[in-house]
């Protein structure tokens, strides 16, 4: 009989759909112990919520004796935490007797006449979210005086902030939990809803050791920050200052899902090593001791260009399983899927440097002629190099440059198709090299080609391609 999974610090038995080493007794035991014993800890509310009043923009929530009399159907049990993205209130569905989270959004929200058709809308799509591993919305909508609000799943437990705050996280439970997370995020994204502020406080964890997020899609429905920062109201930026995507600060109009990709590897990183990945930072496995193919993970999650991360959380969730579940030799691997986006996005990047070095290769071939007869009237002119060099050595000379220009011209060929990498390195250098007519344009692009393609995501974008 195949031996039963027990927790990696008291040694007890781990429920059947439990990650990995997290044993649920131990870690409530650490979110307890290292916060104040608030309330909030215990249910969907997230550290997000639990801001003081000032950053919540002035919001005061009701008591929950005032807040029971607009909503009848519920019980309303007590306030667990309010802060820039509402009020959470834990409640009891009076004719289904279950236990739910009450979410009263800002009332300032609701003065924004076009709020009311967004908040349908959104609300509808964040309804449909029906995954083990995100909290559910079982109704939402908003009261007579005008308060918006959701009834969702109750999550009794804690989140992943207090359990690396307490310094209870192994680099074995950051592997346990990363990959329900990815479960998460691939299965919102498909239906296109992007959560746009994932971070610790986010990420539940409830008695039974089941991972949830919070909050999906919370951020854009708001159409504000979760922190406090000043923003004008035209270039509103959704998410929480060093987990968001550079995009997001950058470009918050044209963010996508590989924003969410970004933030989980700042996650990621600060579940393994307890820091933030800020301005020049060590990979996890110079910081602690972890497998060092997870700086390879890690790292290309952070990636600041979207194209150069993964571009599906599926594609993360099956590299750390295939490091947490085979030996040490064994190769992060990429799906499919992800192998073709990644090798569009590097045969755009060399296309246009590729254009530039394909038409110096031409001017070479095509100055053969005058090339050939600059070179006879220069030699003829000059006895001493008549007295050196013959027909034969000019015709070498032109046959050298125009050979220059079909090298130059094949590897160029080989590199907008990542083939051949030798080949399109030495084009690029034949370019650059001032002898041939072609180097005017050689020398700008080929410096150009080469600095793309002594990357290191380049040269495995050629391999993969080989490979394929």
């Amino acid at each position: 009989m195949a031996e039963k999974n027990k927790c990696t610090s008291c040694g007890a038995e781990l429920p059947a759909n439990a990650p990995k080493g997290l044993c649920p007794r131990c870690l409530m035991k650490a979110g307890i112990q290292n916060g104040d014993d608030n309330k909030a800890d215990q249910s969907e509310i997230s550290n997000s919520d639990t801001d003081n009043t000032a950053q919540a923009g002035g919001f005061v929530p009701l008591e929950p004796d005032r807040l029971a009399e607009k909503f009848p159907q519920l019980d309303i049990i007590e306030l667990l935490g309010h802060g820039g993205m509402g009020a959470v209130y834990k409640a009891r569905q009076k004719q289904l007797d279950r236990l739910v989270a009450l979410k009263i959004l800002p009332p300032e929200v609701g003065q924004n006449p076009a709020f009311a058709e967004r908040f349908t809308r959104e609300a509808r799509s964040l309804a449909r979210l029906n995954h083990p591993e995100i909290v559910t919305v079982h109704d939402f909508g908003h009261t007579e005086d005008g308060l918006y609000y959701f009834i969702m799943e109750f999550v009794d437990g804690t989140d992943l902030r207090h359990i690396i705050q307490a310094g209870e996280i192994t680099s074995e439970q950051a592997l346990a939990i990363v990959p329900k997370v990815c479960e998460a995020l691939h299965y919102a994204h498909k239906k296109g809803i992007v959560h746009r502020d994932i971070k610790p406080e986010n990420i539940l964890l409830d008695t039974e050791g089941n991972v949830k997020i919070a909050d999906f899609g919370l951020a854009r429905l708001l159409g504000k920050p979760t922190s406090a920062y000043t923003l004008t109201q035209a270039g509103q930026r959704m998410g929480t200052p060093h987990y968001m995507a550079p995009e997001q600060v950058e470009h918050p109009q044209k963010v996508d899902h590989r924003a969410d990709i970004y933030s989980l590897g700042v996650v990621f990183y600060e579940m393994l090593t307890g820091e933030l990945p800020i301005g020049r930072f060590a990979p996890p496995s110079k910081k602690v001791h972890v497998d060092v193919r997870l700086d390879e993970i890690v790292l290309r999650t952070l990636e600041k260009e979207p194209e150069l991360r993964y571009q599906h959380a599926s594609e993360i969730k099956t590299d750390v399983e295939t490091v947490a579940g085979k030996g040490r030799d064994a190769k992060v691997s990429y799906n499919r899927e992800d192998t073709k986006s990644k090798l569009e996005t590097i045969r755009q990047r060399v296309r246009k440097p590729a254009d530039g070095l394909l038409i110096a290769g031409g001017i070479n071939i095509l100055c053969i002629i005058p090339f050939t007869v600059l070179m006879g009237t220069i030699i003829l002119s000059n006895s001493r190099l008549m007295k050196h060099a013959s027909d034969e050595e000019v015709a070498a000379l032109s046959l050298l440059v125009t050979c220059m220009g079909a090298v130059i011209i094949y590897g160029v060929m080989r590199m907008k198709e990542l083939e051949k990498y030798k080949w399109s390195v030495i084009s690029s250098i034949l370019a650059i090299l001032p002898i041939s007519p072609g180097c005017v344009l050689g020398v700008p692009f080929g410096i150009w080609a080469l600095s793309i393609l002594l990357r290191k995501e380049v040269k495995e974008a050629f391999a993969a391609n080989a490979d394929s």
